[in-house]
């Protein structure tokens, strides 16, 4: 998969999950411009995981790891390509 296809796929998987979120911009801070919690977060690594036929370790679970949608999007592209 394209990495500009896996961010523009991404970008409507958080508009679905978290339809509070219309405009997406992955590189904005996720809990300071959208509000982001670790239950959000979870969330969307949970949908990530059924969509993108990866899985994410305890560890990756953690709001704390990702500061912009873009951390949590090159995360789930290395995870596709190590697929591969």
């Amino acid at each position: 998969m394209e990495k500009e296809q896996l961010e523009k796929d991404f970008a409507e998987l958080i508009s679905d999950v978290l339809p509070e979120i219309e405009d997406v911009d992955l590189d904005a801070q996720m809990e300071q411009e959208y509000g982001i919690n670790s239950i959000s977060i979870i969330k969307l690594i949970v949908a990530a995981e059924h969509k993108f036929g990866v899985e994410f370790t305890d560890y990756e679970l953690a709001l704390d790891n990702y500061s912009t949608f873009r951390n949590l999007t090159d995360l789930v592209y290395e995870k596709i390509e190590s697929l591969d």
